[in-house]
């Protein structure tokens, strides 16, 4: 009976609880595991060797994605250089939240939308042109 009167809420029996120096999950989380977020950090950091200009540099795989991403936009990709720009405004928003940062200057935002407009069909362009021209008399 003095058994039963110890074992209660928050007081399991003696021969159930944890042993010392045992672990309460040995079946769980295995020590140095990673959540997704962790791995795809540490695969956009991994160097990688490339060629440019005839000479071999290492860089890191985010930076090799960023200069195909806007070497495609370069080329005349429309998707991808709608996806450019928006990721521009993106960063560029989130440097103006950040005192620290510079932002883009004034003229770098007119030669990107300079760009953008190169690349939209004539006949839109044209109707823009048409309301932001003041008429001459």
């Amino acid at each position: 009976m003095t058994r039963n009167a110890d074992v209660g809420y928050g007081r399991p029996p003696q021969d159930t609880r944890f042993k010392k120096g045992a672990s309460g999950n040995p079946k769980g989380r295995p020590k140095g595991s990673r959540n997704v977020a962790a791995v795809f950090a540490k695969t956009l950091r991994e160097k990688v060797v490339i060629n440019e200009h005839g000479k071999r540099k290492a860089i890191t795989k985010l930076e090799a994605a960023i200069k195909q991403f806007v070497n495609k936009a370069a080329g005349g990709d429309l998707r991808a250089l709608q996806m450019l720009v928006n990721l521009s405004r993106e960063a560029e928003a989130r440097e103006l939240s950040s005192p620290e940062r510079s932002i883009i200057a004034e003229f770098d935002q007119r030669v990107i939308e300079g760009i953008v407009r190169r690349f939209q069909p004539a006949t839109q362009i044209e109707g823009e042109e048409a309301n932001e021209r003041p008429e001459c008399e």
